[in-house]
């Protein structure tokens, strides 16, 4: 099919080299498909790539990577954003839309060390850097000896802090070292089972200014069908449970021919309070999955783990 296309398209970035990675894979993919079409990408560096000396719970959370290049979007400097789907808030601002979600690379979180092969070996009160609830609490529910400090930064930043010595070891997620080549730093990839992955995490998003309708037709075919519709199965979770940067929990589904299976699960910051679940259901609904699951952990009582998680103030965030 004759798609027609554009001139010139800009993509908006971060200007990490993780994000950069992302946008330039979608530049060469949309290159490949539309020869004629100029693809620039505008780097940016947002409030979160700035902002490295306060937790991202208590400064606005995981939309101060997206604010910036949505309003490049917003005034026509960029045509669309690529964001890794795990920073894309749950509810996107009124006149922005989700034109595309990419084939997902690996879901796992990895665990990084430079003396120890797995999060089993480290010895009694290891220092392990993380920026997420989500991965503190299911450690220190499953492994309640070993220390949880914050870790920021961009990827480069949170491996040379490793390096120095400042923890035993550092979890981050497999997709972006793969990304940029460096799966060897990977010792272990942690099961699903001992930490489900953050909502989206491993697939990238691309973003559109929602007056532009004619941009639907050109990213159409960025699009992976089975990674967006298990996105938006997790996503319909962490919505339904008012899902942010203050709240420790995550969700995996996997597309098993017509049906998708997904885990998820609530918990309190230091892991003694979780609740985990899992849901099977058609492909055909699953914004309707994701809310089934909510509700199965709100009957066990994420909703009384939600209230006490409330007024808390967190030194870590969701990544």
């Amino acid at each position: 099919m004759n798609i027609p296309h554009p001139e010139k398209l800009v993509i908006a970035s971060r200007e990490s080299a993780l994000a950069l990675w992302q946008a330039r894979h979608i530049q060469s993919r949309l290159q490949a498909l539309y020869p004629d079409t100029v693809v620039e990408i505008l780097g940016m560096t947002t409030s979160g790539d700035q902002i490295l000396d306060s937790p991202l719970a208590l400064i606005g959370g995981k939309g101060l990577f997206v604010k910036e290049l949505e309003q490049a979007l917003a005034d026509g400097r960029a045509d669309l954003a690529v964001h890794s789907m795990k920073d894309v808030p749950m509810h996107l601002p009124d006149g922005f839309a989700l034109a595309a979600i990419g084939e997902r690379e690996d879901p796992h979180d990895a665990f990084v060390s430079n003396n120890y092969a797995s999060l089993e070996d480290l010895p009694h009160g290891s220092i392990v850097g993380t920026s997420s609830l989500r991965r503190q609490s299911q450690m220190q529910s499953r492994l309640p000896h070993l220390k949880i400090e914050s870790l920021r930064g961009n990827l480069q930043t949170r491996l040379r802090k490793l390096d120095e010595g400042q923890y035993a070891a550092i979890i981050l997620a497999a997709a972006g070292l793969k990304r940029l080549g460096l799966q060897a730093r990977i010792r272990q990839l942690i099961p699903t089972a001992h930490s489900i992955p953050a909502v989206g995490q491993g697939a990238l998003g691309i973003e559109i200014n929602a007056a532009r309708q004619d941009l639907l037709v050109v990213l159409a075919p960025l699009n992976h069908p089975d990674s967006a519709c298990c996105v938006e199965a997790e996503r319909g979770m962490s919505r339904a449970l008012a899902g942010s940067c203050q709240i420790p929990l995550g969700a995996y589904a996997e597309r098993h021919g017509d049906e998708i299976h997904m885990t998820g699960f609530v918990a309190s910051i230091d892991g003694r309070d979780i609740l985990r679940d899992e849901v099977h259901g058609a492909v055909s609904n699953p914004e309707a999955l994701g809310q089934a699951l909510a509700q199965k952990l709100i009957h066990r009582g994420a909703d009384r783990i939600l209230a006490a998680l409330a007024d808390h103030q967190s030194p870590l965030d969701h990544a």
